[in-house]
């Protein structure tokens, strides 16, 4: 058990370092590319937008809330009643973050308005924040899509392939700013292209790991399952506590926005 234990410690721990590496030359990037200014503030509060919805839910409440009811399925329960469980979290999970990307969509505008009230005065960079965050909105959708997905294989003993999936995300916007953004009439844009393309590639790189367990799931909408109803209720207190740093991290958002154009970014 301990030898497990160290191994998987040592795998996760390799591959979130990786990722933060690329995470600093994904920063350098953008900095060499697009420096600190009002076009990369309105990308800024368009990627923060959807991320913020992602660590609060995603990997937060739902995270947390799901992997202990999925562990103590597979240990109480049969394959069958397993696969019940993810086919119904996934329809029901699927069903709601699709409704909330919608709104999102639509929604753009007003979302802006709340979190960047500076930018309400800049009509240029308040059009430019407005339609990169419809692109990047339906990032909500696929990355909470693939910490579901993370959270089966980590239930199962599989870390490497959630551990190195976040390194895709940064591998996508380091390849936006630099080959992209030249292609692109509004260069900046290229990065809200590549945030929904990490969305995607994250979520498909999840698949054969999960096609190898044998577990994909089956999407079924079943609000009233039981394995459902229990996360639902797991979650709620859960979301107060991870809402509290995350809120305080848009306030600073929200308070840069106010001030000297470059100061997010």
């Amino acid at each position: 058990m301990s030898h497990k234990l160290l191994k998987s410690t040592l795998i996760v721990s390799l591959m979130t370092t990786l990722s933060r590496i690329l995470g600093l030359v994904r920063d350098i990037v953008f900095a060499r590319y697009f420096g600190a200014g009002g076009v990369m503030d309105a990308f800024v509060v368009a990627f923060k937008i959807p991320n913020f919805l992602r660590r609060l839910f995603a990997e937060g409440a739902f995270s947390q809330a799901f992997v202990p009811v999925l562990s103590e399925k597979r240990s109480a329960g049969t394959v069958q009643e397993v696969r019940q469980l993810t086919d119904a979290v996934a329809g029901t999970l699927g069903a709601v973050l699709l409704l909330i990307t919608l709104i999102g969509v639509v929604a753009a505008p007003l979302f802006i308005m709340l979190f960047a009230p500076g930018f309400v005065g800049e009509s240029d960079r308040f059009e430019l924040a407005s339609g990169m965050l419809r692109i990047t909105f339906p990032y909500l959708l696929l990355i909470s899509l693939t910490a579901f997905a993370g959270g089966i294989l980590n239930t199962y003993s599989r870390f490497a392939v959630p551990a190195i999936t976040p390194v895709f995300l940064n591998l996508s916007l380091i390849a936006s700013a630099i080959w992209l953004a030249p292609l692109m009439e509004v260069p900046i844009t290229a990065l809200a292209w590549g945030v929904l393309m990490g969305g995607v590639v994250q979520l498909l790189f999840q698949i054969p790991a999960l096609l190898k367990l044998g577990i994909l799931p089956r999407p079924r909408f079943r609000w009233h399952d039981s394995g459902v109803r229990k996360i639902i209720k797991l979650m709620i207190p859960t979301l107060f506590g991870a809402s509290v740093a995350q809120i305080n991290l848009l306030l600073d958002l929200v308070i840069a926005s106010l001030i000297t154009a470059g100061s997010m970014s």
